[in-house]
């Protein structure tokens, strides 16, 4: 087989990978009402168990970065699989929600793995074209939700009784391509490994500060998980960040905090919104008499398709350009899809998924430009802090937004009409999750309640669905705001250019 060739099936094995997270990413998303009905799960629940399927991503992704020139990627790859058959076999037999959340997160290990791997093989093997090939690379991802998300779909309208286990057993297929499409294959040295660049110069790049970002939202989440009073989890933090700190002494390059700083917004509007788009916008397409899965359907087509044009726009804008005008659109695509109603949804949607298209792979692809040194650890924490501040933040707060709506909706019904439906529906139970404490539906009260309650309630949580969608666009605001900034630093600096190594 000759380099070229092996090169494309490398690329491609990496992209059924980034397939298969896909798959993992809409279905969870596709039968989240069937669990939420079946394990009486809230609005909260819901999206931790969303986030679980994100922030531990950042643990294996992480961890591997460190050692993945030492160990191989091949042997990376392995693990991967190894996480997302357990965790398919795991949530097909799942009997109560602390089941479903751990399956989710041994599924998280194995999407971080992938990128892990994926992430710097494709920016060793395209070096010369890292952000084209990166945003190629990853249009498997949205790929992955449209053939994913077509194929559950399929098993609920045409199969006669087809529980929400066949749809978890789909993303098996994938698994199962990439696993022979890369067993056996050669994967390249990283340009850091072959360019002669010292490990501890690699680590300098993300330094202590970068350290302090990635590690507290870890061990934040990990804390919260175990129950870890606030003493123990800072004093956690401040032993591995402490000794990371003594080994590199350097507090790590100040453009790259501030494009770690940036990915926290980046994730939460890219696949917080995603994790979500399903049940927001259930309400909205069913008057269309259309699936709600559709919206992320028909957005994921939009950005695979675009992705692959990845080249020629970025080499037109510039990647800081290109980020800077897709946050703007994301923003007005986010408060439209809130405004929206009937087939306007539809162009509301087209407006957010032209928005967040780029988001994701450019962000990587700057990093990569601009931090070959950096290695793996460099464009691997990027995603990193990008997947636990959305699993961490971004989809809870979604879900926290909805809930304490929902909350404040009926207190002020009740106040106009002289009711007590909020003591009729909430649960008397206080709950707890990052953003404190809130107060929820109770299921069994409202399946309990006259018709007209419920359709009130459901006008409520409608507006509340809404609400969090207006609400995410703060955070692409924010966005463009720092891309400005960078533009301008780099134009003062002679203009943005990539760095190459000296092999």
């Amino acid at each position: 087989m000759s380099e070229e060739s092996h090169d494309k099936r490398l690329f491609w094995g990496c992209f059924m990978a980034l397939i298969a997270t896909a798959f993992g990413f809409v279905v969870r998303g596709m039968v989240m009402g069937d669990w939420a009905e079946e394990f009486k799960l809230d609005a909260t629940q819901q999206g931790q168990i969303f986030g679980v399927g994100l922030w531990p991503f950042a643990i294996s992704i992480v961890l591997f970065s460190l050692i993945i020139d030492k160990i191989g990627y091949g042997r990376a790859m392995a693990f991967a699989f190894i996480c997302h058959a357990g965790s398919a076999v795991m949530t097909i037999t799942a009997k109560s929600y602390d089941t479903l959340y751990w399956a989710t997160f041994i599924a998280a290990l194995g999407n971080g793995t992938v990128e892990a791997v994926i992430n710097p093989v494709v920016a060793t093997v395209f070096k010369e074209n890292k952000t084209k090939w990166l945003n190629i690379l990853h249009a498997g991802w949205p790929g992955g939700l449209v053939i994913g998300g077509l194929l559950a779909l399929a098993a609920t309208q045409f199969g006669d009784g087809i529980g929400w286990q066949v749809q978890v057993g789909l993303v098996l297929i994938p698994t199962v391509l990439y696993g022979v499409m890369l067993f056996g294959q050669k994967f390249p040295v990283h340009e850091r490994v072959e360019a002669g660049v010292s490990y501890l110069a690699m680590l300098k790049e993300v330094g202590i500060l970068g350290a302090l970002i990635i590690v507290g939202l870890m061990i934040r989440e990990i804390g919260t998980v175990m129950a870890w009073s606030n003493t123990v989890q800072i004093a956690v933090i401040v032993v591995l960040v402490g000794a990371y700190g003594a080994y590199v002494r350097s507090l790590g390059s100040p453009l790259f905090i501030f494009l770690l700083i940036i990915m926290i917004p980046l994730a939460t509007t890219e696949l917080g919104t995603d994790s979500w788009i399903t049940p927001l916008m259930e309400g909205s397409m069913a008057e269309l008499n259309l699936p709600a899965v559709s919206v992320l359907i028909y957005t994921s087509f939009i950005m695979m398709v675009l992705r692959f044009m990845a080249g020629p726009i970025v080499e037109k804008l510039s990647p800081l350009g290109l980020l800077a005008a897709s946050a703007v659109i994301a923003a007005l695509g986010l408060v439209a899809l809130s405004k929206a109603t009937g087939i306007a949804i539809l162009l509301a949607a087209t407006l957010y998924a032209f928005g967040k298209t780029f988001f994701w792979p450019t962000m990587l692809g700057v990093v990569a430009e601009r931090f070959p040194k950096g290695g793996a650890m460099t464009i691997n924490t990027i995603a990193g802090v990008g997947m636990l501040s959305v699993g961490i933040i971004g989809a809870a707060f979604l879900g926290n937004i909805q809930d304490k709506s929902i909350d404040n909706g009926l207190q002020a019904y009740d106040a106009a009409n002289s009711t007590a439906l909020h003591e009729e529906i909430i649960s008397p139970e206080s709950k707890t999750s990052v953003f404190g404490t809130y107060q929820s539906i109770d299921p069994e009260k409202l399946d309990a309640a006259d018709e007209e309650t419920q359709t009130l309630v459901g006008e409520i949580s409608e507006a509340a669905k809404k609400n969090a969608l207006a609400t995410v666009a703060i955070f692409p605001c924010f966005m463009f705001v720092c891309y400005m900034i960078l533009i301008l630093y780099f134009r003062s600096q002679g203009g943005y250019k990539a760095i190459h190594l000296d092999h």
